[in-house]
């Protein structure tokens, strides 16, 4: 086990005394309730949750600089800088809990395709780009071209970092190692990158049988994949006790029936291996929540993206389901920030959902700039929770 530099422990060891400060704060507590009561189908203040940020544009004060110089402590380093740099700034109703975790050093083959496209860029420093996807699977033949997965533990190098943290936070934080929690299960989303948008799309009305073979068969890899999983227990429960997400964004203009047809049917196969589904993501979900429900028998949670038309959303979702609202990231993006105009937009939207009776979430991800001006997550998070605290 290599050495790990002197300085890099003090300065992870000062991190986590941090963590344990802000993990004392009784508002984890508060805010954990929240999710408890939401979990129990209890119309309460919505949870909000910002993500997907463009780190990039944030570290302008040099919180989120990194000074390690060793490889596996800066990865420690940057996830806990991130963490606490959310602590501070823009929480929204997250909990910081005193423990490092050790994910489990897993190693997969992957798909055997991988993403080809010509990529346009806005920003250099920015992750976020435009994408045109060249056509490698054209035809059955080419489905061949997706393979099963090859999932594999690396115990001894697992059992090494895991000493590293115990070492490098003994007596700071609890260490612990964790296998994998949830999957993110699109397999539209990747059929794409491989087929192309509108050849796939145009694809359903005209080779339909072609379709069904391409997406039947990814989703057989995918289930080679988590049997493998399981096998090894490499998930951290049984997936029946375990959370499942995922989405067919690309079938945002696809109706429901095909939705059903062309996706959810073979999603369902892979969604219902676990105890709940959570379904969506940027697609409007408005006019299928019906058709979600119907493939879904365990659906707990339906994503509702800034494209959907709110008012179908709201009456349609009702109080069946958790309603996980993502506003608009777009309002955070404009040249002149406005926050009267994100206000009012909250505050009618949560109207009709409560009128509804609907179970809240918020959720601002999807946030591919800010400007620059990091201080607007902190102001939009202000204005969140002003306006959740008068839900009813």
């Amino acid at each position: 086990m290599n050495v790990i530099p002197k300085k890099d422990m003090e300065i992870l060891r000062n991190l986590g005394r941090e963590l344990v400060e802000a993990a004392e704060d009784p508002v984890n507590e508060e805010r954990r309730e929240i999710l408890r009561r939401i979990e129990r189908h209890e119309k309460v203040k919505p949870w909000i949750t910002i993500f997907q940020e463009p780190w990039h544009e944030l570290g302008v004060n040099g919180e989120l600089d990194l000074h390690c110089t060793d490889g596996f402590c800066r990865g420690i380093e940057q996830g806990m800088r991130c963490t606490l740099y959310k602590w501070r700034n823009y929480p929204g109703d997250m909990t910081v809990s005193a423990v490092s975790v050790q994910p489990y050093c897993i190693n997969d083959t992957g798909f055997g395709i991988t993403e080809q496209a010509d990529i346009v860029r806005t920003d250099a420093r920015n992750s976020v780009v435009s994408r045109h996807f060249h056509a490698q699977i054209k035809d059955e033949a080419d489905i061949a071209k997706i393979k099963k997965p090859i999932v594999t533990h690396d115990e001894a190098q697992t059992e090494e970092c895991y000493q590293k943290r115990c070492e490098i936070f003994d007596g700071i934080l609890a260490v612990r190692k964790a296998g994998t929690s949830s999957f993110w299960f699109p397999p539209w989303d990747q059929l794409v990158m491989w087929t192309g948008v509108q050849e796939v799309l145009m694809d359903l009305v005209l080779r339909p049988n072609y379709v069904h073979k391409m997406v039947g068969h990814l989703v057989n890899c995918w289930l080679a994949r988590l049997d493998q999983y399981e096998e090894q227990q490499l998930l951290s429960a049984p997936a029946k006790q375990l959370t499942v997400s995922g989405a067919a964004q690309i079938f945002s203009e696809v109706s429901p029936t095909m939705h059903g047809e062309f996706a959810l049917q073979y999603e369902a196969r892979f969604f219902n291996r676990f105890g709940r589904t959570y379904y969506g993501c940027c697609e409007p979900l408005h006019d299928k929540v019906d058709v979600c429900a119907q493939y879904l028998p365990n659906l707990y949670k339906i994503s509702m993206s800034p494209w959907v038309d709110f008012r179908k959303a709201v009456e349609n979702v009702g109080d069946r389901f958790i309603f996980a609202w993502k506003p608009n990231p777009a309002f955070l993006a404009h040249d002149q920030w406005s926050p009267d105009f994100i206000r009012q937009d909250m505050k009618e939207k949560l109207a009709m959902a409560s009128a509804n009776g609907c179970i809240m979430e918020i959720h601002l991800k999807d946030i591919s700039t800010v400007r620059y001006q990091p201080w607007r997550l902190t102001e939009w998070n202000r204005i969140a929770q002003e306006c959740a605290a008068d839900y009813v």
